[in-house]
């Protein structure tokens, strides 16, 4: 098991576990704990990265050609070594790349590299994947931060809630009891660019915003310090916790999505997908920032 790689700046503290490339703290100047703690009793992830895939494949495989590939929930690196390409006191780079046990279920050449940098009250977190074989590549990337709910400034459970950037459309999307994308949308429950969190949301899973207007949203109370996240690459936005008072809210940004049920085409045709050609690398970013 390698150690975890500290950051730290005047304003915050991190550490990143290499096995998932996996933001395990994230603190305040005061050692106050922003990121949720991994307790294997309410949920084990605390900011997993999703790679190649985000969410459930129908049928749980997917087919590329005339041949099939099973992958579960999120695909694989969440679970996968990363090795430490650099680390410094502000910044570490961790990589993944393609071999016999990537290839067996997913069948491309890749390079995952997921870089960190801490600057003042911001982490910037930086996902490339590159192609470096002689045909496409497909993947979807994808970050899953856990960060506690309440926050720890004094505010009550209740009164937290997520602000978009901007007002985002009527409607949002759901998943069905398969965890496959539903094919209807349902009537959004933002109201004047705010959704307040409450439980009873996330009954039917996960909170999926499928056309997003905004590339940025604080999280907090209006009284306290709130947190930002921003995510000027994303396509999709998921919010997301375990039902019955997890002490935990997820935001995550997404360049992909789960399939929609009944899909049976080939993964280039997957929805949220992208494809790399030889050579390219197709980047994610998300900057998490402490406001006073």
């Amino acid at each position: 098991m390698q150690d975890w790689i500290s950051l730290r700046s005047p304003e915050l503290s991190a550490a990143i576990n290499p096995m998932g490339a996996q933001l395990s703290i994230l603190r305040d100047s005061n050692g106050r704990d922003l990121l949720w703690n991994g307790d294997t009793s309410v949920w084990a992830g605390r900011a997993p990265l999703l790679f190649p895939i985000i969410g459930e494949l129908a049928g749980g495989a997917f087919r590329v050609g005339s041949k099939e590939y099973k992958l579960p929930r999120h695909g694989f690196a969440r679970n996968s070594a990363f090795q430490v390409v650099s680390a410094s006191a502000t910044a570490a780079t961790f990589r993944l790349s393609a071999g016999g046990a990537t290839l067996a279920v997913y069948p491309f050449a890749f390079q995952l590299d997921v870089s960190f940098v801490l600057a003042g009250a911001t982490l910037n977190i930086k996902s490339s994947v590159r192609n470096p074989g002689s045909g496409p590549l497909t993947a979807s990337v994808g970050y899953h931060p856990g960060f506690r709910w309440p926050l720890p400034y004094g505010q009550a459970r209740e009164a937290h809630f997520i602000e978009f950037e901007h007002e985002e459309g009527a409607f949002i999307r759901r998943l069905d009891a398969h965890g496959l994308l539903a094919p209807q949308g349902q009537p959004t429950p933002v109201v004047n660019r705010r959704l307040v969190l409450n439980d009873a949301l996330f009954r039917d899973d996960v909170v999926i915003f499928d056309n997003l207007r905004s590339h940025s949203v604080t999280y907090g109370a209006a009284a306290g310090p709130r947190l930002r996240v921003d995510y000027p690459d994303a396509t999709y936005l998921g919010i997301w916790t375990k039902p019955a008072h997890a002490p935990f809210i997820c935001i995550e940004p997404w360049h992909g999505i789960a399939d929609i049920a009944g899909f049976t085409g080939d993964f280039q045709d997957k929805l949220g997908v992208f494809t790399i050609a030889p050579g390219e690398v197709q980047e994610l970013n998300m900057n998490i920032t402490l406001l006073a």
